[in-house]
């Protein structure tokens, strides 16, 4: 900006060379003869925040604005010094307030998308940024930004394109190199993520999270002990690394080392994905309760929810009354737990308790080890109406009856890797004697018709899909069939903690839970799992399915 103020502008190179001492003396010069010089103001507030005096800039550059309303630059930068002071609605009017000005400012764009995902606003980010590159096609950080969100909302595919954009504009970014191996380890491509994390490591050794990225893909390649290696430089490089400590407590978990595991899963309050709920109560370590009432928690998925429900009858054992929250699909289900006093739903007022614990907190605070998995089934219990209605029905069948799923909630960030389209049900459909009974909600039940005619899977119908319909019921139909056969879902939880016979289709990286290289389950002991030997490789793992329901191995894991 050049002025007809020789003053301003001295001031202007001063600043422009990082003289701020300087520059400050000169507009503060300018604005004692002309106090309504809005430039001045407005550059004063840049030092002032430069300088690490936020207060002082807000000041400067809001009476700029009341100058000149339609001063761009001070709304853009009013912007950026509100983003630091922590007070992101009033950031986020000022990048809008400069847009109207300046709808073509990609830089603007930018800076809004990234202020809007951390305010949680992910779908008005991604917006911000994909407006941000049709201004400016060549912008790298926003490619980069924009892959890592897509990443973050389980858009992989779009995540790993913008990714790889990223990387074409700036080739030498090491976090470009390691996001796009944790977007490829997402599809399921870990070997492919092993090679794009290992070369941000060559451009930058110290980059922690291409450490944790690497240990992850590693993980998923059944590459243990190197993993953990991993896992442990994230660690010594960002000792505080939530997310790294997180993810060595689950391989802890998954190779059964729980003595170290659940201790470190306390770490997950520390990440973005998980909230900790705050109560004037404190929180339960696992002491005798004298008849003091406790509060659990539901913190995560139905079927963990069902996994982990389990612990209710130990709780009670120390002496109090239990008080469960959980989502009101599972309310009546997990009514009938032993050790449950009362249930009560997320949305309702709280009855009064005296400490508290998250579900997935008790087995570090109870100490539980491989060997002390409590595994009494069943500990959950179906409703003998429900029961008797579906036994009439289901009667009808000739046959064994096998209850069957094959997808599970889509938003999973690993979905992908574990649900398997209706089709590869098939071969089993064609043993002698074998019905499939379709137990599928939502998406995915709409293949049984679309497969009509193909092979038989006998559709419980339209009650199966109604939003009154609950886990309870589910549980009713379980306990009416000879076997369920399952991805890894909270079907196969609930068939466990119903003790029904079980089998579950797993991915080759399946979840910590499942363990390695077994094929049962400590948490349920009418469980069998069949597992992929190579990544990707389902028909193997149904070739097996189909062999042993044709050798009749209906029943617990062998």
């Amino acid at each position: 900006m050049t002025t007809i103020d020789p003053v301003l502008d001295a001031a202007l190179r001063s600043h422009q060379a990082g003289d701020l001492a300087r520059a400050e003396q000169l507009y503060r010069q300018v604005l004692a003869v002309r106090p309504q010089q809005a430039d001045a103001l407005h550059l004063l507030g840049l030092v002032c925040h430069q300088t690490g005096r936020p207060r002082e800039a807000v000041e400067h550059i809001t009476r700029a604005l009341e100058l000149r309303p339609d001063f761009f630059e001070a709304h853009y930068n009013l912007g950026n010094v509100l983003k630091e002071q922590g007070k992101p609605d009033e950031a986020i009017r000022s990048y809008e307030q400069a847009l109207r000005l300046r709808p073509d400012s990609a830089e603007t764009h930018y800076n809004l998308a990234n202020l809007l995902r951390d305010c949680g606003q992910p779908e008005r980010a991604i917006t911000g940024y994909q407006q941000a590159l049709r201004l400016r096609p060549g912008y790298a950080k926003a490619y980069a930004n924009l892959g890592t969100l897509l990443l973050d909302q389980g858009k992989l595919d779009e995540a790993v394109a913008a990714l790889h954009q990223a990387l074409r504009l700036q080739p030498q970014s090491a976090r470009a190199h390691s996001n796009l191996g944790n977007a490829l380890r997402a599809q399921g491509r870990a070997a492919e993520a092993v090679e794009f994390t290992r070369q941000a490591l060559r451009l930058d050794p110290h980059l922690a999270e291409a450490h944790n990225n690497l240990a992850a893909a590693l993980l998923d390649l059944g590459r243990i002990d190197e993993a953990l290696a991993e896992f442990d430089e994230a660690l010594r490089l960002r000792p505080d690394y939530a997310r790294a400590h997180m993810n060595r407590a689950m391989a802890w978990l998954l190779i059964g080392d729980f003595e170290r595991g659940w201790p470190e899963y306390e770490w997950r309050w520390q990440t973005k994905d998980f909230k900790p709920r705050r109560f004037p109560q404190p929180r339960w370590d696992g002491a005798p309760l004298h008849g003091r009432t406790i509060l659990l928690h539901a913190e995560q998925g139905l079927g963990d929810t069902i996994q982990f429900i389990r612990y209710a009858r130990l709780v009670k054992e120390r002496g109090g009354r239990v008080v469960l929250e959980c989502p009101r699909p599972l309310l009546r289900l997990l009514a009938t737990c032993p050790g449950v006093d009362q249930v009560t739903a997320p949305d309702s007022s709280l009855p009064p308790f005296d400490v508290h614990a998250p579900l997935l907190s008790l087995p570090a605070i109870l100490g539980t080890t491989l060997a002390t998995v409590p595994a009494a089934i069943p500990y959950l219990r179906a409703d003998a109406g429900l029961c008797r209605h579906w036994q009439s029905t289901l009667s009808r069948v000739p046959g064994k009856k096998v209850g069957i799923v094959w997808r599970g909630n889509p938003d999973n960030p690993r979905d992908r890797l574990r649900s398997v389209p209706l089709e590869q049900f098939e071969p089993l459909a064609r043993v002698p004697g074998m019905r499939l009974v379709s137990l599928q909600r939502g998406p995915g039940s709409e293949e049984v018709a679309a497969l009509a005619g193909r092979f038989e899977v006998i559709d419980l119908g339209p009650r199966l899909q109604e939003e009154s319909w609950t886990f309870l019921d589910t549980a009713a139909v379980m306990a009416c069939l000879d076997l369920i056969i399952t991805i890894d879902t909270a079907a196969a939880h609930l068939a466990g903690a119903l003790g029904a016979p079980v089998w579950v289709a797993l991915p080759f990286a399946a979840d910590w839970r499942w363990l390695l290289n077994r094929e049962d389950s400590p948490w349920y002991p009418t469980m069998r799992l069949f597992r992929q030997t190579r990544p990707g490789d389902w028909d193997s793992v149904f070739r097996r399915l189909t062999e042993a329901l044709t050798q009749g191995e209906i029943g617990a894991s062998k």
